[in-house]
């Protein structure tokens, strides 16, 4: 029987180590990356989502002894080509809820995954959300709750904002932060099970 390799989350995402534990794995050791965030010039959300999954992934195998599996994810939110920030204040918040209002978005989810053997396996998946025509109120009510605070377009699907979604299109586990089905198949594909 091989040897599971330590399995090392670039993340400090509570909602990606909650969503591990949902399919049965437990990461060794939690260690987030610190990378500038920053959009290139020009740069779409998709390959945003992967280079920034990517170097997350590459900035903590720097730090971690070889022979690790190293799991890092992103999320982009984008309404056509405009991608979204991540709310770090509530005036940001707002903004994105107004945009988003009544519209469908994408949101990005890049996976990215360093094998034991140094090799880094990505994904990149999409879901739509089509948010109901939003009224003033139901924008200053969110944004009283507070669960906007450091999420990708201003909102976390998986609390409050969950009443104000009309419908999704794909996995709902990438718009909380992690596709679990994209996740599960690559670390399988390098012995990581539950």
């Amino acid at each position: 029987m091989t040897q599971k390799p330590p399995f090392v989350l670039a993340s400090a995402s509570p909602r990606r180590l909650d969503l591990l534990a949902q399919i049965g794995i437990v990461p060794d050791r939690v260690r987030p990356a610190e990378i500038d965030e920053t959009p290139m010039r020009d740069e779409l959300p998709r390959p945003l989502a992967q280079r920034l999954a990517e170097e997350k992934a590459l900035a903590v195998a720097e730090a971690e002894s070889a022979g690790c599996a190293i799991l890092a994810a992103d999320t982009v939110v984008a309404v056509g080509r405009r991608i979204l920030p991540k709310a770090e204040d509530a005036e940001t918040a707002r903004r994105c809820l107004s945009r988003l209002s009544g519209r469908r978005h994408i949101v990005y989810g890049g996976i990215a995954l360093i094998g034991p053997d140094g090799r880094v396996r990505s994904r990149v998946v999409e879901t739509a959300v089509v948010f109901k025509r939003l009224e003033a109120a139901e924008i200053d009510a969110y944004i009283a709750s507070g669960e906007w605070d450091g999420k990708a377009g201003g909102y976390a699907i998986q609390g409050r904002a969950a009443a104000l979604i009309r419908r999704i299109g794909g996995s709902y586990t990438n718009v909380v932060g992690l596709c679990l089905h994209e996740t599960h198949k690559l670390l399988t594909g390098i012995g990581i099970t539950r």
